[in-house]
């Protein structure tokens, strides 16, 4: 559990990679904007790739509370992956910055830590997305005359995309609304009815 403090920090970090990409994230940056001393920062955070490790974590807990909701959940296998794209299009929209953190690939590059908490975080919506799709191919919901690690891809990759294109797009459309269309291509994709 962060302190107040250091959820004020991992806040405003996102703030600021959402606005001037990773390269604006110096603990400089963030003094500035907290109006708070660069030692200051130091005492809550040792340094800016603990300051990434935290808003991964934040990531791996949003996400994870999501795909677990959805996995326990008694719906469709369809409908299971519909609520999944729905939550994730609502959370971006909630917290744009979120998006400019997972599709920066610029972050992960070269540093282990940071790619073994991102790697956790995809193996883990990886795994439970196979298992939703696997019970829809078990119960002749999903098309099984695709692979099913395919499947994820597709569907992983179409969401991805997506939100970097509502990204790029500097937010100029409606994520939510958007994404509702989105969501019904994808079902008559992998859909057997």
């Amino acid at each position: 559990m962060h302190t107040e403090r250091q959820q004020e920090i991992i806040s405003t970090a996102l703030d600021l990679i959402n606005e001037k990409g990773i390269q604006g994230l110096t603990i400089k940056n963030l003094s500035k904007r907290l109006s708070i001393t660069e030692p200051a920062i130091y005492r809550h955070f040792e340094n800016k790739i603990q300051i990434l490790l935290a808003l991964l974590d934040l990531l791996k807990k949003n996400t994870s509370q999501i795909f677990e909701t959805e996995l326990n959940s008694d719906e469709t296998s369809i409908r299971k992956i519909e609520h999944l794209f729905e939550k994730h299009f609502h959370s971006f929209a909630q917290m744009p910055s979120l998006a400019s953190v997972v599709f920066s690939e610029e972050i992960f590059r070269n540093e282990e830590k940071l790619i073994g908490k991102i790697s956790e975080v995809i193996e883990y919506n990886n795994q439970t997305l196979i298992t939703i799709l696997k019970d829809g191919q078990n119960t002749n919901e999903i098309r099984s005359d695709v692979d099913v690690d395919h499947l994820v891809i597709i569907i992983m990759g179409a969401l991805r995309l997506f939100v970097k294109k509502w990204q790029l797009s500097g937010f100029a459309f409606d994520l939510e609304k958007e994404g509702k269309k989105l969501i019904q291509s994808l079902r008559h994709l992998i859909s057997t009815k």
